[in-house]
């Protein structure tokens, strides 16, 4: 079977030019419009495909992979996290996944990173502000925040995008602390000029900014639960840039509404793009609407590295961005 007969399916609209690529190579069904597939249409397209590319909005499973079809071999995930994907039941029916590692490094920590600005800095109030035209000149007391240098900033997950958070928040004169699974190697930390903690309690407990870099788990679904929240102190910001799962959100959304968490800037969210109406309604919070990867050359090369995954596959080798069971 050559690269050009194999059926693939891709679920949500991709930059042209991937498009137009995977039209030369593969026999492609492309998503017009650009809308989440509905349940039944996932399942149409895993019994039909020898390929399916997912997204993020894209629920794959194991009741889904029971549906598949005798051709599909590779689900060639279009985005890095794989969390929505039930990688073992795929593997068990002989189905490969392949995601896009290290794509999106730089464009999710410059979020992080504006995140943090945003929020300590009253950036989306001072926006208001002006859009509404109720902006009288400048006033000694008027919207102050606080000053980012200085500030102690603990990353919850210190893998690529953890790290590249952190040298972003060095430039800016921040101390850099960090819990992850495993305490990075020593020339790591001297260059990043990083603390570990191995208690995540103690070290949230005493950050001016935490931020969210850890991938969605069942050891980390609200890994930031009510009590741990409770531990930061009422001077304290909080961003995630990286799963909603992380962070329960009704609590987050509870202490801010008190006073007693300072701020949040949010990505991504727990339920999707449901997000909890009282928490659309603080000051004190920055919601985007999951946009750290949405730079034209990340979203490019997220669709130039499926690519090699699917042409890999179809040559008889090992797709290079091989998911594997327990893997995260």
């Amino acid at each position: 079977m050559t690269s050009k007969r194999l059926s693939v399916v891709v679920t949500r609209r991709l930059p042209e030019v991937v498009e137009a690529r995977m039209k030369e190579l593969f026999d492609v069904s492309l998503r017009d419009p650009d809308t989440k597939l509905s349940r039944e249409e996932l399942s149409a397209a895993v019994q039909s495909a020898d390929v399916l590319v997912p997204c993020v909005t894209d629920r794959i499973d194991a009741n889904l992979l029971a549906q598949a079809g005798a051709r599909l071999k590779l689900i060639a995930n279009y985005g890095a996290g794989f969390d929505h994907i039930d990688v073992a039941s795929a593997r068990q029916r002989g189905i490969l996944v392949s995601n896009t590692p290290g794509v999106v490094t730089e464009d999710t920590a410059d979020m992080a990173m504006a995140l943090i600005l945003a929020v300590t800095r009253r950036i989306p109030e001072g926006l208001a502000m002006m859009q509404s035209g109720r902006w009288q000149g400048w006033a000694p007391t008027a919207l102050m925040g606080g000053r980012v240098a200085g500030r102690r900033l603990g990353i919850l997950g210190m893998g690529r995008i953890g790290q590249a958070v952190a040298r972003r928040a060095q430039a800016f004169g921040m101390q850099i602390h960090y819990h992850n699974r495993r305490q990075l190697r020593s020339e790591v930390e001297a260059d990043l000029k990083a603390t570990y903690w191995e208690s995540l309690d103690q070290m949230v407990s005493r950050m001016d900014v935490i931020s969210i870099n850890c991938p969605h788990t069942p050891s980390t679904f609200h890994l930031m639960n009510a009590r741990r929240l409770k531990l930061l102190k009422p001077t304290a910001v909080i961003v995630n840039t990286s799963r909603g799962e992380v962070i329960d959100e009704n609590a987050l959304t509870r202490l801010l509404r008190t006073g007693e968490i300072a701020g949040a800037g949010l990505d991504v969210f727990e339920h999707g793009h449901e997000i909890n109406p009282r928490l659309r309604e603080l000051k004190n919070v920055v919601l985007l609407p999951h946009m750290g990867s949405a730079t034209v050359e990340g979203r490019i090369e997220m669709g130039e590295k499926v690519i090699i995954n699917i042409k890999t596959h179809a040559d008889g080798h090992r797709p290079p961005d091989l998911v594997v069971p327990g893997m995260l």
